[in-house]
């Protein structure tokens, strides 16, 4: 399917372009890892600490579709499983979730969906998981409003990490969109429009997330009854 071949494409480009062709490593990454990863922010550039904690906050916004996603697949029949590859995105984000979009099958809305079947897919497809867009606004605010943009273009330039994570970040959200569109298959009405303005529609989705359609039994066939009259 072209859609596949599309993913593969960006997939491969992806992985050359962070191992090929982005900036080299700075030396001082692994500390800059290190002091984020423990809440020591000072003297790092806000645009940089919002963008880091966003890359620790879309993977839950993923997990909840692809564990969604990953269970209509296996309804289907099909071998492939969602959650290795969500669980991977908490580390390595896009080069692990467009694995999945290259392998899944794309959903009609012809076939049937299963309802949530265990409690931790009752608690994806619930509309509380829409909570995360506050924090995930909130630090996109904080970024953009309190960030040093020059000193962020800079490292950006020259620092491997920051520029691979921001690349990343930009995949995730355009990819949120197209993800959001095949949850939205098999459910009631939602407006595709909303689903693609970047980031915002995602999480608007996920504040109102339709419920699954029920089969309409009145387009089934009457069940058959035997003819019990006598004749005369």
């Amino acid at each position: 399917m072209l859609y596949r071949l599309g993913f593969a494409l960006l997939w491969i480009g992806f992985l050359l372009y962070a191992f090929l062709l982005a900036p080299p490593d700075d030396p001082a990454t692994l500390d800059l890892i290190k002091r984020m990863s423990t809440g020591d922010f000072a003297g790092i550039n806000p645009l940089i600490v919002a963008e880091f904690n966003l890359m620790g906050l879309l993977p839950l916004v993923y997990i909840s579709l692809l564990l969604v996603d990953g269970d209509r697949q296996r309804a289907l029949g099909e071998k492939i499983r969602a959650w290795p590859f969500a669980l991977l995105m908490m580390g390595v984000g896009a080069f692990a979730l467009l694995p999945y979009l290259i392998l899944r099958r794309p959903l009609t809305g012809r076939e049937p969906l299963p309802p949530p079947r265990n409690l931790l897919l009752r608690i994806c497809q619930s509309r509380w998981i829409g909570g995360l867009a506050l924090p995930i606004l909130g630090l996109l605010s904080y970024g953009v409003l309190q960030g040093d943009w020059s000193d962020f273009v800079h490292q950006w330039q020259s620092s491997r990490f920051i520029h691979v994570m921001s690349v990343d970040f930009l995949l995730l959200i355009a990819l949120l969109s197209f993800l959001t569109s095949a949850d939205q298959v098999g459910r009631q009405s939602f407006p595709q429009r909303i689903l693609w303005i970047p980031l915002l529609g995602p999480l608007i989705y996920l504040c109102w997330r339709p419920q699954l359609q029920q089969p309409d039994i009145s387009t089934e066939d009457p069940m058959p009854t035997a003819d019990l009259s006598v004749n005369t």
